[in-house]
């Protein structure tokens, strides 16, 4: 029998594949021209400012002035956004279907998302409704891997870390979880997760 009675989930990467490449890889032919796209223009970091609550109008505006040739490719990045989505999991949305229907079990999402698009995943994927709650960077000003936003989901949901799991595909992510005593697990594949997660004797 296992102590833990609390699963938190990252979303993008881990129950929901989200990736630029399926606008991107339209619009370039080459993977070249597409990493120096990530790399210098639409960098991780201007998406993440977006994530952390700046809006998508401001984000997409600084980087036009700053880059005023790649206008088009810019503002296809929030345009056609949805695009981006390529839909659940299947694997990990499965084990989280498991873990619902254990009632000692509660599940919680704590996402990097930026809070003009996060209404659009809610309204196309029922499973973001199933959690006990979620936290969400865009509404929080905040984000991963910065610690308040861990300390939200605490607080807020009155979780003990030393009974929660969280999951995340970025291990950057997880050092702050486990520094405030979450078990951590680097989500790589929803076969490794349920593995993961059988070991820790949860499923």
């Amino acid at each position: 029998m296992s102590n833990i009675n609390t699963v938190v989930f990252d979303l993008g990467g881990v129950l929901i594949d989200w990736n630029p490449d399926y606008v991107f890889k339209k619009i370039f032919s080459s993977d070249e021209e597409l990493q120096w796209f990530y790399k210098n223009i639409c960098t991780s970091e201007w998406n993440e400012e977006q994530d952390a609550g700046r809006p998508l109008k401001e984000g997409t505006d600084l980087l036009i002035k700053q880059f005023p040739d790649q206008e088009e490719n810019i503002r296809a990045f929030y345009d056609r956004w949805e695009e981006m989505l390529g839909g659940p999991i299947h694997g990990t949305l499965e084990v989280f279907r498991e873990l619902k229907e254990k009632p000692a079990v509660k599940t919680y999402a704590l996402t990097n998302w930026s809070a003009e698009t996060f209404p659009v995943a809610l309204s196309r994927y029922d499973f973001l409704h199933w959690f006990n709650g979620r936290v969400v960077s865009g509404e929080e000003k905040t984000r991963k891997p910065f610690s308040e936003i861990y300390e939200t989901l605490i607080n807020r949901f009155e979780i003990d870390p030393s009974t929660a799991i969280y999951t995340d595909d970025n291990i950057r992510n997880l050092h702050p979880a486990k520094e405030l005593g979450f078990t951590t697990i680097h989500f790589q594949s929803p076969a490794q997760f349920r593995e993961d997660l059988q070991k820790l004797k949860v499923l």
